[in-house]
C-alpha cells in the first residue's frame, strides 16, 4: 500500500457562512469529522490555508471577474486575511503547527494560486509540499477541503502530475456551485483520481 498522507486543503472559517462576507460555501462548516476520519487512515497530515493581505489586485468589482495578471486570473472578494476570523481553521481541526507540514499560500498582493503544490499559477514555483511529499516516500494523498470546485480541484491535479495516487474525499468537501463541482469532479477523474464518497468507500479503494 505504500505511506498514506492526508491533506486538508484550505479548511477556512473563511470558506463557511461563519463568514458570510468573505467566500461562505455551503455547508463549508461541517467537514471537519470527515477530514479527521480520513486523517486517521494515513501515517502523515498535511495542510494548507490562504494567507491573503487586505489590499491585493483581485479584490476588484464583481467576483469571478478575469482579470489580467500572470497569477491573478479572477476578481474575488477578500478572505481570508491573517488575524480575522476568517483566516482561521475550523474548530476541531488540529493548529497550523501540530500538522506534519503545512502550506500558507497568496501571502503577496499579485498572487492569488489555488493548489497547495505552487506559489504561481503556471507551477514553477514550489511551495515544498510535493517534495516534501516525496521525501516521506509518500504515494497515496487522500484529499478534502474547501472548495471542491477551486482549490480542492488545483491541488489534486497538481498532485497526479507529480505522480502521486489521489484519493478525493467526497464527504470531506464542499463547493461552490453545483455546475462547477461537477466539472471539477469529471477534470479530477480524468486526471486519475479516484472519488470516495466515505470514509468505506477510501478504506474499500486502499485495499483493492
Amino acid at each position: 500500500m505504500g505511506i498514506i498522507a492526508s491533506l486538508d486543503i484550505d479548511p477556512q472559517k473563511g470558506f463557511t457562512p461563519l463568514c458570510p462576507d468573505e467566500l461562505p460555501v455551503p455547508g463549508g462548516d461541517e467537514i471537519v469529522a470527515a477530514l479527521n476520519g480520513q486523517a486517521a487512515l494515513a501515517s502523515l497530515r498535511i495542510g494548507s490555508k490562504d494567507a491573503h493581505p487586505r489590499a491585493p489586485l483581485w479584490v476588484t468589482g464583481q467576483p469571478l471577474t478575469p482579470l489580467p495578471h500572470a497569477n491573478v486570473d479572477l476578481s474575488w472578494p477578500s478572505h481570508c486575511v491573517p488575524g480575522t476570523q476568517g483566516f482561521e481553521l475550523l474548530d476541531g481541526l488540529p493548529a497550523p503547527i501540530d500538522y506534519d507540514f503545512f502550506v500558507w499560500k497568496g501571502i503577496e498582493p499579485d498572487l492569488h494560486p489555488y493548489g497547495a503544490c505552487y506559489h504561481d499559477l503556471a507551477g514553477r514555483r514550489s511551495t515544498g509540499l510535493i517534495e516534501f511529499l516525496r521525501s516521506r516516500n509518500v504515494n497515496t494523498v487522500l484529499a478534502g477541503g474547501l472548495a471542491t470546485d477551486y482549490c480542492v480541484k488545483t491541488s489534486v491535479l497538481q498532485l497526479r502530475r507529480a505522480g502521486f495516487r489521489v484519493i478525493v474525499h467526497l464527504d470531506a468537501c464542499r463547493g461552490i456551485a453545483p455546475e462547477t463541482i461537477a466539472s471539477a469532479h469529471v477534470q479530477m477523474t480524468e486526471a486519475g483520481a479516484e472519488l470516495a464518497r466515505s470514509l468505506t468507500d477510501i478504506q474499500r479503494l486502499l485495499d483493492a
